[in-house]
């Protein structure tokens, strides 16, 4: 799911400039999270959105870790979700060259493991738009 989360949040920035969520809360039977958007998706937009993340997925590519310091930390990966007090040293994690960002999740090795990508539902409410979704196939929800 966490790996998952990584590819949704950069198929949120791609298709509609918006930053990644500051708003997730992710677990094995679903998970829900938001993005700050000034409208609601369409109807074709969220199936895009579905259909984007399981692109990404099915093209198997590695989930690698790299420990950089901050001064060493590429251009638009923003740190902003970091704790308090973190040290110098940070765990970037990369979704093949789709995705980077930093983390300290648990990850697959590579996005085959992930499963098959469903929105469940979705609402919109104060400028928040929410998605919650599944991952089917994967071990925990066969």
């Amino acid at each position: 799911m966490h790996t998952c989360e990584h590819i949704l949040n950069q198929t949120m920035v791609r298709m509609f400039g918006c930053e990644r969520s500051k708003n997730a809360h992710v677990e094995r039977k679903k998970s829900k999270i938001n993005y700050d958007l000034p409208a609601a998706p369409t109807e074709a937009q969220v199936e895009e959105i579905a259909r984007r993340v399981n692109e990404v997925i099915v093209a198997d590519s590695p989930v690698t870790y790299e420990y950089v310091s901050r001064a060493e930390v590429p251009c638009g990966v923003p740190l902003d979700k970091l704790p308090e007090g973190a040290t110098d040293c940070l765990r970037l994690v990369r979704v093949g060259d789709y995705d980077v960002c930093a983390c300290i999740g648990a990850h697959v090795a590579h996005t085959a493991q992930i499963g098959t990508f469903r929105i469940t539902s979705t609402s919109y409410k104060d400028g928040q738009f929410r998605i919650v979704f599944k991952l089917d196939g994967t071990e925990w929800n066969e």
